[in-house]
């Protein structure tokens, strides 16, 4: 059987590093697999879905990536919706309910009271034609509720009716549909809610394996008997743990945390977006993973912990500095022409090879380029003593080309004729040169300034 996964983003806002774990789970799954991936629009809400939202979900997929081999969008796909409620409709499981919101909250607080569970209780399907009409004359809508299979004459006499499947994470999971009320399908403005229209693009586009949170296990036991009401075997499932943030709090597309947007717009390497999204909360290491397929070879469903993970941030600069220190010249040439440095410059590959140690972040590179083909900077000043030691340093500097051996030379008869050593030899030097008490080997920095502008920072 061909593997075939979805990822089912409501373009209603920025999608985070929590929404692409999912993503992440479903298309290592198909590359593991030799799979196919689809993105599909969950945009059936039509006042908070916006284009800008969905072509934004493209580019941080994109970005990280995930490269889908079909789009669909579920606002073009109404009618399919239109054609299964209705023959749900016709064989009677999906049935019109006329209580607002108030009424269902009196009769929930009435069975709280009576200490029975607050389940929706059927009465809509005593209604007579007449009553129906009555409340269609009063101008009220109603909404579609799928009639659930935990009954076996009575629909108002239950029993317990236990959907039992195969989760490809939590294992074997039973849910019981008694525990349930009848789930609304259909609101009173005629929109639909997610469950039908995934269910029957799930069918058509032939799924076979849902890969999501775990905070839809329970609404897996009302999917399956769905499916199996319109003629069709639920494919698999698989419910991995979500993301909080350090604290235990949800992430949300509302708040816009740690959207993947902002993550790229602050200089993250997609790979540590990615490595920390999937091996957070698995029995993995986590740990900088170079490229996706590497990460795929890694990555194992069944590993998923069953308890939430929490996302540090400071785990990610971490992962993000792993990475950027592998990364070559030619692998950030672009990146760093956007950050100021001129590649052009004869010197541009050598300062890379210097600067990258010090990075976290290749943006950060721009930051540096300045110290090199403009001057030193201003964030550290020299006084006193350090002020006139390295002032006479400068007298002492080596006769001959500027190379990697003139730092040692320079330094060695320096600690000769001063004394000093240690921090109080080089950091004089390194401020001088540099206008920071941080930075690069400056053994390595001294050929890439030359004896002309080593000489015209004497302070």
């Amino acid at each position: 059987m061909s593997v075939t996964v979805r990822f089912a983003p409501s373009p209603t806002g920025f999608i985070h590093i929590g929404n692409v774990r999912t993503a992440l789970f479903n298309w290592l799954y198909a590359l593991k697999n030799d799979g196919q991936f689809v993105l599909r629009y969950d945009d059936t809400d039509i006042a908070r879905s916006k284009a800008e939202y969905a072509e934004q979900i493209a580019k941080d997929l994109n970005w990280l990536g995930v490269k889908p081999h079909r789009v669909e969008y579920q606002s073009k796909r109404m009618a399919n919706y239109d054609e299964a409620a209705q023959r749900l409709k016709d064989a009677g499981l999906l049935y019109p309910c006329y209580e607002t919101a108030d009424e269902l909250e009196r009769r929930r607080k009435i069975r709280l009271g009576r200490k029975l569970p607050p389940l929706y209780g059927r009465e809509a399907l005593k209604l007579t034609d007449e009553e129906k009409a009555a409340f269609e004359a009063e101008g009220r809508k109603p909404h579609w509720r799928f009639l659930l299979p935990n009954f076996e004459n009575d629909p108002f006499t239950t029993k317990r009716t236990e959907i039992v499947f195969e989760d490809a994470v939590r294992g074997r999971q039973a849910v019981d549909l008694a525990s349930m009320s009848d789930p609304v399908l259909i609101r009173e403005d005629g929109t639909y809610l997610y469950t039908l229209p995934s269910v029957v693009d799930d069918i058509e586009m032939g799924v076979t394996h849902i890969i999501r949170g775990d905070d839809h296990v329970t609404n897996t036991g009302a999917q399956i008997a769905l499916f199996e009401a319109m003629g069709a075997t639920a494919p698999q499932f698989g419910h991995h743990n979500l993301l909080t943030t350090i604290s235990g709090e949800g992430l949300s597309k509302r708040t816009g945390a740690l959207s993947i947007k902002s993550l790229e717009e602050g200089g993250y390497e997609p790979m540590a977006v990615n490595s920390l999204a999937v091996l957070i909360g698995t029995s993995e290491n986590v740990s900088a993973v170079p490229d996706m397929k590497a990460l795929a070879e890694l990555f194992d469903i069944t590993s998923t912990t069953k308890s939430a993970a929490k996302f540090d941030p400071a785990e990610l600069d971490g992962l993000n500095e792993t990475l950027v220190h592998a990364l070559t010249f030619d692998d950030v040439k672009e990146r760093l022409s956007a950050a100021g440095v001129d590649v052009a410059d004869e010197r541009a590959k050598d300062f890379w090879t210097l600067i990258v140690k010090n990075l976290k972040k290749v943006s950060d590179a721009g930051d540096w380029w300045p110290i090199i083909a403009n001057g030193k900077a201003s964030d550290a000043v020299l006084e006193g003593d350090d002020l006139e030691f390295a002032s006479d340093a400068f007298d002492a500097l080596p006769e001959g080309p500027v190379d990697n051996q003139t730092w040692k030379q320079w330094t060695d008869a320096l600690k000769a004729s001063s004394g000093r050593k240690g921090r109080g030899l080089f950091m004089p030097l390194r401020i001088a040169l540099t206008g920071r008490a941080w930075g690069p080997e400056l053994a390595d920095l001294l050929p890439l300034l030359g004896r002309e502008e080593i000489l015209a920072r004497r302070p």
